[in-house]
């Protein structure tokens, strides 16, 4: 209870900011509050995938801070800065503290299944070795002598051990790209399998040659072979199914991303769903344009305004309860719909002629600028030293005469957040460089590109959250839906089977097309 009390009194404290910061604080929390809403359902089972460091997402908070201004506000607003003091609770201390849990358990798990691994491998390559030194080692001089036989049987095992390691270190030893929740199934089972075909080539070694000190030197070197041969035959088989198996499309899957419905559409083949989640990631980043807070808040202001506008009265007296206010309210915003549709026609139109007005001023204001600049051949760089620009200085010289455009045309799009001024800066250096034009260079900025082409602290995110009513090391099957959340949005994956289809052949004989012109007596040729 004191706990709450502290809480509802550090908010209060806010009361003497603006209206704007309230509503940018309320937002935050709501984001916050968002993803556990119907999670803690019995019937579902939630895990996280841990990707390599990085940044959480940034600049939701600057993109809240525009919906606000028009596109005039540099000129026409003066800027207040102070400090402020921030609050937390007690749900995000136990959400920090459950994060950090994870993470740490998560690195235990990798690192033990990394050593264990190595380990293991180490085993595997030193244990032929050992099979033909020990005897040398142990009792040589009783040891039948084995002449060539044996040093060919040497080269065997040499090159065979060579090209095993070369295709255990290409299969295996890879930088990993994210952190599954469960282990890998496959790569589990093949760890056993080689650890109890190991133990018991060793078992019996110890009990047929050690024990008995066995003096057939060239039968031992033939065991150690066929323990090499064997390894080979499970590295072939490693490379079937972990690499093989999953190649050939067996299921589609639909991803739509919950806050704008953006969805694209992939082939996967026989896959978990923990590593069905990890490839749709991967092509999420790569596909989906990049997600932008701030062109979701218009529909949300104007619902907002249509509600500020609504009054209720109680003619039933105080003892009436809020529900029927709140039925009050829908039915009247339900009447007011008719007319909702004029103002948002109105506002996108505004809101096109807008982009348009500042897209052309952007394109005439950058195809000025590259007419100021112009590579220097061999020849020219001799006789006007003084005058020469690498590329770095030659987009400081020329960016500020497209800056205002450009600005004015990433608050109209709300593309503010995800470019910098340094990132202007390098990108206009990039293009002076490679010869590119002022078509090229808008292009970053003119189309929203992937997630990929921003920076990585403006867009990725360091956790993603599993969600799924199967265990996420089951295969796929037709029909199930699992989510994939992060911070500020959620990746809604439906899985649907491949159908079989079956192709009928018809065979047409070329000597069959024979036609013949029909006349009447109307028609004109």
């Amino acid at each position: 209870m004191s706990a709450a009390m502290d809480t509802e009194s550090t908010y209060s404290g806010y009361s003497h900011y603006s209206g704007h910061s309230k509503k940018a604080h309320r937002q935050g929390r709501d984001r916050h509050k968002s993803p556990r809403s119907k999670d803690g359902s019995r019937s579902e089972k939630s895990v996280t995938i841990q990707t390599p460091p990085a940044e959480p997402l940034l600049g939701n908070d600057a993109s809240r801070a525009e919906e606000g201004q028009d596109d005039n506000w540099g000129e026409t607003t003066t800027a207040i800065t102070g400090t402020s003091e921030h609050s937390i609770s007690q749900e995000d201390i136990a959400r920090i503290s459950k994060d950090l849990e994870d993470s740490v358990g998560l690195d235990c798990k990798r690192y033990l299944g990394l050593t264990v691994a190595a380990v293991l491998g180490l085993l595997v390559f030193l244990t032929p070795i050992a099979f033909i030194l020990l005897p040398q080692i142990l009792w040589r001089d009783d040891l039948e002598p084995c002449g060539t036989v044996c040093e060919g049987l040497f080269i065997s095992v040499a090159f065979k051990l060579l090209i095993l390691l070369i295709g255990t270190w290409a299969l295996f030893f890879r930088q990993p790209k994210a952190d599954l929740p469960r282990v890998f199934v496959f790569r589990a089972l093949l760890l056993v399998l080689i650890f109890l075909f190991v133990f018991s080539y060793w078992l019996f070694y110890g009990v047929r040659i050690l024990d008995s000190k066995d003096t057939n030197y060239q039968g031992i070197v033939q065991y150690a072979v066929s323990l090499v041969d064997a390894l080979l035959f499970i590295h072939y088989l490693a490379i079937v199914l972990l690499e093989l198996r999953q190649l050939q499309p067996m299921f589609t899957v639909k991803v739509v991303r919950s806050t704008d419905g953006e969805s694209r559409y992939y082939s996967l083949g026989h896959l978990s769903i923990q590593r069905a989640a990890l490839v749709v990631l991967e092509n999420y980043y790569r596909d989906f344009t990049v997600y932008n807070p701030a062109l979701l808040t218009a529909s949300k202001s104007r619902a907002a305004k249509h509600m500020a506008g609504l009054k209720v009265y109680n003619v039933d007296g105080p003892g009436n309860n809020a529900s029927g206010q709140s039925r009050a309210m829908i039915a009247a915003a339900a009447r007011r719909r008719d007319s909702s549709h004029n103002e948002l026609y109105y506002e996108e139109a505004d809101h096109e002629r807008r982009v348009k007005k500042r897209r052309a001023r952007l394109v005439v204001a950058v195809e000025e600028a590259f007419t100021h600049i112009k590579r220097l051949q061999a020849e020219e760089q001799q006789k006007a030293p003084g005058e020469m620009m690498d590329p770095r200085e030659a987009a400081q010289a020329i960016f500020p005469s497209m800056a205002r455009a450009l600005q004015k045309y990433l608050r109209t799009t709300r593309q503010q957040q995800y470019h910098s001024m340094e990132s202007i800066l390098q990108h206009l250096s990039f293009c002076i460089t490679n010869n590119m034009t002022p078509k090229a260079f808008l292009e970053r900025y003119l189309n929203p590109g992937p997630t990929l082409q921003y920076d990585r602290d403006r867009w990725f995110s360091k956790q993603w959250t599993l969600v799924s009513e199967e265990a996420v090391t089951s295969r796929l099957q037709d029909g199930i839906v699992f989510v994939l959340k992060c911070l500020d949005f959620s990746l809604v994956v439906n899985v649907k089977k491949i159908p079989f289809i079956k192709l009928s052949e018809e065979f047409i004989d070329p000597k069959s097309h024979k036609f013949v012109l029909r006349l009447q007596s109307e028609t004109s040729v």
